[in-house]
């Protein structure tokens, strides 16, 4: 084979050439160390910073892995608290009533709301309640609530840091909860109340609005659940009607309806700023408390409404020049006492401890009650000295027993305050004597018949001879009845208790309507006992009417909210009848007498008839004047709640006053009307009329009232010769021992007058 010839054509390099060129075979190695050697770059630093930074990586690295970690399981029990409360939501709707108990709304005689008691409430949608209410709510308590899921870390911070920033803990004062996070907290994070853990609904109330870091942790999942399961609007809608606004009112329905009498869809810009304000405090900014704090806060709502874009320049001008006021109602507060005891009367079960919404119609006057509290305040601010604890008390009513008003204590803007007009029971001093006569004129005595004014001594078994005065000192000799009465007579009015029977008086007393314990000793016709100013007015509704007793009531009826047919009627009216028509008659005359020229003259009613009595007991600790025309009764206690003893004051005088006031701003527009009347002699003509009312009427025709009162004068003439001339018969007492007193009028007393002792046992029984 031959040999290639001629030069070889390269395609590459030359293999030899690639042999020659190529390095040892143990050559890659070592270059590679070389390489190696020469390519790492020294490490910088020492040892101890490489050390910290690697320990901060891995502290990193541990948390960042604990805390994805910790998130993820805390969202996942969130998430499973949400889904649990989240099963647990009703319907909106039957979350908007919060109470326990239900409201009593009380209408006086003309059906016009006065008072309220327990929390009244309203249910409202979003479409009833007025757009600038629903604004004020948001910019007040959360300007950011249609755009979170519930919770604003945001203002929970800021909330924290103003605490911080006052002195105060972190979660004390503002919580930064929004809206969505009161509701979890109105709604006491599903909780339900429970009588064996707690004693009260209020007190399981008060531990829900109690704030922790453990209740703030469980709000979140309640949170998110309320705004899962709900709407924004049905979110505000469960807190507008929830959320208790001051004075009982639950909801801002039932505080608009409350404070400014209409409803929540009709409030202004001033309006709704004054509701949203109370959310904050709603007993200390309510405007029954104190209108201008109230209006003060308001203002400051309307700043963050202005703030926020919800009132223009002109719209918050308006709403700051004209602040919101109260309704004349709620302004005015008339009734407190009334509605006090009216709730008293009730059942308790429909009153005080209702579960349902109740609506009671009574017998206030609101016209009566405030013309009242205008004149005892006139009286005292004119009659009685600055400083003055001095109480009083008044009680107005009609014949057959109801109440049309009722004054308890001189601040008469209280609710549930201590009510001297049913709740003290006092000595009822001179004023119990009508019943002596009552008794009297039953068992046949006449108004002209002549009783004895002068020393006597009464012997009590088992204690101490017992010698009543006379306020004045002095004594009259004979006297009629009615000279003995209309003076108030002390040893007289004895003399004749001691003739007709002390068992005849209390029992007069008594079905009179005096259920108080009535003492057996003689100082029984001196007033000794006790009685409440309700009762003793109600006894002389009693003498009005013609001899029937009256049991005073203010309800007239009493509704379920929704219930057409009433399930309670009235409690109380005319009883039985106690002594005749001409013996109630009879009284009634010589009653008058006390006011014409007795102890009662400051009482006088111009021309119109009036009678009545005064009463004054133990060193001027209680002063009475009980009395009535023919449209009204009424009765005026005053004294100290604790005793202290009047500076002078004696029936005759400030109560009586008071009485005049309160009775002349009452009958003005009223028809001047004769009272119903017998004369001294027994003789008038017994009639009937007048929604009922039992009525007698002087001699003369019924019908002529001049008549009437012509005849009632001559008959006053022929009672005061019959007493000069002792024409009546002599009354005499079989127990009395007498003195040696002179028998003419304006004499002083002798003998047991001049005992110290026997003055002292006179103070502390006597009285005028």
């Amino acid at each position: 084979m031959k040999r290639p010839t001629g030069t070889p054509k390269r395609t590459g390099r030359s293999p030899v050439a690639d042999k020659r060129n190529q390095p040892p075979a143990s050559a890659p190695s070592k270059m590679r160390r070389k390489t190696g050697k020469r390519g790492s770059q020294p490490r910088k630093g020492n040892v101890l910073l490489r050390g910290i930074a690697g320990t901060v990586s891995l502290i990193w690295r541990i948390l960042w892995g604990s805390v994805w970690r910790l998130a993820m399981v805390m969202a996942l029990i969130i998430g499973a608290a949400t889904a649990y409360y989240y099963s647990g939501l009703p319907e909106p709707e039957e979350l908007f009533d919060a109470r326990a108990r239900g409201s009593v709304t009380m209408l006086d005689r003309n059906g016009k709301v006065f008072a309220w008691r327990g929390e009244t409430f309203g249910t409202v949608n979003s479409d009833q309640i007025a757009p600038v209410l629903k604004h004020a709510v948001i910019a007040t308590e959360d300007r950011r609530f249609y755009g979170h899921l519930g919770v604003s870390p945001r203002g929970v911070a800021g909330a924290i840091k103003i605490n911080l920033a006052e002195g105060r803990g972190p979660l004390e004062g503002n919580g930064g909860s929004t809206i969505t996070q009161q509701v979890a907290k109105l709604l006491c994070l599903g909780e339900t109340f429970d009588p064996i853990q707690w004693k009260n609904e209020a007190e399981f109330e008060e531990s829900c609005r109690v704030s922790s870091l453990w209740r703030k942790v469980k709000e979140v999942p309640f949170a998110f659940a309320l705004e899962a399961k709900y709407s924004k609007d049905d979110i505000l809608n469960i807190y507008m009607n929830r959320s208790y606004l001051g004075a009982g009112a639950r909801g801002f329905e039932a505080a608009s309806q409350r404070y400014f009498n209409k409803p929540a869809s009709d409030v202004n810009a001033a309006e709704a700023a004054m509701l949203a304000g109370l959310l904050k405090a709603p007993s200390y900014f309510a405007p029954t408390a104190n209108l201008e704090r109230s209006q003060g806060r308001a203002g400051l709502v309307l700043g963050l409404m202005h703030e926020q874009g919800y009132l223009d320049d002109k719209q918050f001008a308006d709403a700051k020049a004209h602040p919101a006021v109260l309704s004349q109602a709620a302004a005015e507060r008339a009734g407190g006492y009334f509605a006090d005891w009216v709730m008293d009367t009730g059942p308790g079960f429909l009153t005080s401890e209702t579960t349902e919404d109740v609506t009671l119609k009574t017998t206030f006057d609101q016209r009566i009650q405030k013309a009242a509290e205008r004149a005892l305040k006139r009286v005292f601010d004119e009659k009685v000295k600055d400083g003055s604890k001095a109480e009083a008390a008044v009680v107005i009513m009609s014949a057959d027993g109801a109440v049309r008003a009722m004054i308890g204590g001189r601040d008469t803007t209280v609710n549930g305050a201590f009510n001297r007009a049913i709740q003290a029971k006092r000595q009822t001093g001179s004023s119990f004597k009508p019943f002596v006569y009552a008794a009297a004129l039953e068992a046949g005595y006449s108004p002209s018949d002549v009783v004895q004014d002068g020393p006597l001594t009464i012997r009590i078994p088992g204690g101490k001879p017992w010698s009543p005065k006379n306020y004045t000192r002095r004594y009259y000799g004979s006297v009629t009845l009615t000279d003995a009465l209309k003076r108030s007579l002390n040893t007289a009015t004895i003399r004749l208790q001691e003739a007709v029977g002390r068992d005849a008086v209390r029992s007069v007393a008594h079905d009179f309507g005096i259920v108080s314990n009535l003492t057996s000793s003689p100082s029984l016709g001196l007033g000794a006992s006790e009685a409440t100013l309700l009762e003793l007015t109600g006894a002389y509704a009693g003498i009005r009417n013609g001899g029937t007793s009256v049991a005073p009531y203010g309800l007239i009826e009493l509704n379920i909210r929704g219930d057409e047919q009433p399930l309670m009627g009235q409690l109380g009216g005319f009883g039985e009848r106690v002594i005749s028509q001409r013996a109630a008659g009879q009284l009634i005359y010589m009653m008058q007498q006390v006011i014409q020229s007795g102890t009662g003259t400051r009482a006088k009613l111009g021309d119109r008839p009036t009678a009545g009595k005064t009463g004054t007991t133990s060193s001027y600790r209680d002063a009475w004047f009980v009395g009535f025309t023919e449209q009204y009764v009424a009765g005026v206690w005053m004294g100290y709640d604790d005793n202290t003893p009047l500076s002078g004051v004696t029936g005759g005088g400030l109560p009586a006053e008071i009485w005049q006031a309160v009775m002349s701003d009452i009958h003005e527009g009223l028809p001047v009307l004769p009272l119903s009347t017998v004369s001294p002699d027994g003789s008038g003509i017994i009639v009937s009329s007048g929604e009922n009312t039992p009525k007698v009427v002087t001699s003369g025709s019924p019908d002529d009232p001049l008549a009437a009162a012509l005849a009632g004068a001559m008959q006053d003439a022929e009672s005061q010769r019959q007493a000069q001339n002792q024409g009546g018969r002599v009354v005499t007492a079989p127990t009395e021992i007498t003195g040696n007193a002179p028998q003419t009028e304006g004499s002083s007393t002798s003998s047991s007058s001049d005992d110290a002792l026997s003055r002292a046992l006179n103070g502390i029984l006597g009285g005028n």
